[in-house]
């Protein structure tokens, strides 16, 4: 009997210790408590349609892909990009890959900041989060987008390049 009873507590113990380290590994894979934070607040975004009502927009832009992998179409938020703070819990861009069905699926954001003296050779404003400075500054991607920084964050789907890389090598645009 008492060999039932260790048991039954050893396997409380095991279906305890899952359910704790379940939330870090849902999903795509292991984030921090502050990435997990970030997906559960972009989750209602897995609907462009909610995306769309919360000021996010998508310019023609095609879906960016490179020999490194997918970056996806970019959703931006004018209202967001236009405020110099930068708040994790609202990305500036959503990235979206298209899915077959022609729906999008949301793989990740983007952290966006202006470059405030528009020159490429200093850095004095260089943003940061989760212990990581931003990539830039950069010229804008086209004839309109000003010299900025920019950090990729790809909470909803895994990256085997890593949650903080550019392109992400298991996602396609097509």
């Amino acid at each position: 009997m008492k060999l039932t009873a260790f048991a039954l507590t050893g396997l409380m113990v095991i279906v305890a210790a899952a359910m704790l380290v379940a939330p870090a590994l849902s999903g795509d894979g292991p984030l921090s408590p502050e990435l997990r934070e970030i997906r559960s607040a972009v989750a209602r975004y897995h609907s462009f349609q909610q995306a769309e009502a919360a000021g996010y927009t998508v310019a023609g832009e095609p879906c960016v892909a490179s020999p490194a992998g997918t970056m996806g179409i970019h959703a931006i938020n004018p209202a967001l990009i236009a405020d110099p703070a930068i708040d994790p819990l609202e990305p500036e861009i959503l990235l979206y890959v298209p899915k077959a069905n022609g729906k999008l699926e949301l793989v990740g954001v983007e952290y966006f900041k202006v470059d405030a003296d528009q020159n490429l050779g200093t850095s004095d404003d260089r943003p940061s989060l989760f212990g990581r400075a931003f990539e830039g500054p950069m010229p804008g991607h086209g004839p309109t987008m000003p010299v900025h920084y920019d950090m990729h964050v790809w909470v909803a789907e895994a990256n085997p390049s890593g949650v903080f890389a550019l392109f992400n090598p298991a996602l396609a645009c097509s």
